[in-house]
C-alpha cells in the first residue's frame, strides 16, 4: 500500500525544523538507512520511493524530504511484515497481477529505450521522406477564417474588411472557435481535411483573397487564403514524435513476439464462457 498521509502531514513541520542529514562518505544503493525486524531499508529504496513521488514533492528541498520519506518506508515495512501473512485471496491475486504488470512494463520500457536511438530515428525519417516523395504531389493551403452564428454578423464583418479592417484582429474579436486566439489561422491543410463547402471555397481562391459569408454546418464563415504550396515532406522535428512512437511500438511488438514465441504456453480457456468475467464474487471465496 502506498501510504502518503504521514509524509504529507509532517512536511510543513519538517520544512521549518529539519536540518541537513548527517553526511556519509561514498553512499551506495546498498547503504542501509534503517532495519525493521531485520529487513533492511537502503538508499536504493529511498531513491526509488523519491522518484515515485508526485512532482510537487520531488521538487522539495532534500533536507525537508529526507527523514519523512525514510520514516514512511519504515512504517510501510512494519505494516507489510505484520499484514502480509493475513492477505485475503483477492489481495494476494491483486498483488500477483501488480507484480506481473510492473515487471512486464519495466521490460518493455528497457526495450523502448534501447530501440530509440538517434540512428533509428534518422533511418525512420529517411524511410518516411522516401515514401512521402514517392506520392503524387498535392496542393496544400494555408487559410484563416472568422466564424459567427448568423449571416448578418458575417456580412457586417465582411463590410469592415472591405473598408480595410485587419482580418486577424476581427477574428480575435468576433470569431467563435479556438482559432480566434491566433487571428483565425487554420495553418496548413491538404485535400480532404476540411468540410467540402470550405475546401471548395479555398480551392477557388487566389492568395490574399477573402470570401464570405459562407455557410457550413458550423455557422457562417469569412475565409482568407494566406498561401498555397505543393505538398512536401515535413521537417524531422514536425514528425519526430510520431516516428518515435512508431519505433517504440515496433520494438515492443517484436519483443512480445519473441518472448511469447519462445515460451511454453498452454492455453486452456477455449471452453470457458466469457460471462465468467461477471463472477468477481469468486475472489471473495
Amino acid at each position: 500500500m502506498n501510504r502518503f498521509s504521514r509524509l504529507g502531514g509532517i512536511l510543513a513541520v519538517t520544512l521549518a525544523l529539519s536540518g541537513p542529514a548527517t553526511a556519509q562518505e561514498d553512499p551506495s544503493l546498498a547503504t542501509v538507512l534503517a532495519t525493521v525486524n531485520g529487513t533492511e531499508i537502503t538508499l536504493g529504496h529511498l531513491l526509488a520511493a523519491q522518484g515515485a513521488l508526485p512532482e510537487q514533492f520531488r521538487e522539495m528541498p532534500a533536507e525537508a524530504l529526507f527523514e519523512p520519506l525514510i520514516e514512511q518506508l519504515i512504517e510501510q515495512t512494519a505494516l507489510m511484515q505484520a499484514a502480509q501473512d493475513g492477505l485475503n485471496r483477492r489481495e494476494q491475486i491483486t498483488l500477483e497481477n501488480e507484480r506481473r504488470a510492473f515487471i512486464a512494463n519495466a521490460a518493455l520500457t528497457r526495450v523502448a529505450e534501447q530501440a530509440l536511438t538517434d540512428q533509428a530515428i534518422d533511418e525512420a525519417y529517411t524511410a518516411f521522406v522516401t515514401e512521402f516523395d514517392g506520392r503524387e504531389p498535392t496542393p496544400e493551403y494555408n487559410a484563416s477564417h472568422i466564424i459567427v452564428e448568423t449571416e448578418q454578423e458575417a456580412q457586417a464583418l465582411r463590410e469592415q474588411l472591405d473598408e480595410g479592417a485587419d482580418f486577424a484582429e476581427l477574428a480575435r474579436e468576433h470569431s467563435l472557435d479556438g482559432a480566434a486566439a491566433n487571428g483565425g489561422s487554420l495553418g496548413w491543410f491538404g485535400p480532404g481535411v476540411m468540410i467540402p463547402e470550405f475546401e471548395q471555397a479555398v480551392e477557388a481562391m487566389e492568395v490574399g483573397e477573402y470570401k464570405g459569408p459562407l455557410q457550413t454546418q458550423f455557422g457562417w464563415h469569412l475565409v482568407l487564403l494566406n498561401d498555397t504550396r505543393m505538398s512536401q515532406a515535413p521537417a524531422l522535428e514536425e514528425v519526430r514524435e510520431a516516428l518515435e512512437q512508431g519505433i517504440v511500438r515496433e520494438a515492443a511488438e517484436a519483443e512480445l513476439a519473441r518472448v511469447t514465441g519462445t515460451a511454453d504456453i498452454a492455453r486452456s480457456y477455449d471452453t470457458l464462457d466469457p460471462e465468467v468475467l461477471r463472477r468477481a464474487d469468486l475472489l471473495d471465496d
